[in-house]
């Protein structure tokens, strides 16, 4: 899987919570939110709009991608048989921040957990 294929899965899976995602589907999706997140504000930049901390054009596409990244997230923990709800350890700096790090970088179980079959 590469960057374009994940993200159009995560986007195709807008606010599908049910399920497994690879680690590379994860990881490809959080790469192109940060790529895409600089490529924001630096137009946010050069246009000169701000608005506090976030300028338009970045809280708009903050907006848009909440939702498929707590989706693809969630799906994630799905993978190594743990609970969505997990990502709330966000919450919890640094050490809940590490624990999810770790989480979402760990191979997923082999065959059939309780939310669902492996992912393709």
């Amino acid at each position: 899987m590469n960057m374009i294929d994940a993200t159009k899965v995560c986007f195709t899976k807008y606010a599908q919570f049910r399920g497994r995602a690879r680690r590379a589907e994860f990881w490809w999706f959080m790469l192109f939110l940060t790529l895409a997140g600089i490529v924001a504000d630096l137009i946010t930049m050069i246009l000169g709009f701000h608005w506090g901390v976030l300028g338009p054009i970045s809280a708009v596409f903050s907006l848009a991608t909440f939702l498929p990244a707590i989706a693809v997230g969630a799906r994630r923990l799905h993978d190594i048989d743990r609970s969505g709800w997990w990502q709330l350890l966000l919450f919890v700096p640094i050490i809940g921040w590490i624990v999810l790090i770790v989480w979402w970088a760990t191979s997923g179980s082999k065959g059939e957990n309780r939310f669902g079959s492996d992912p393709i």
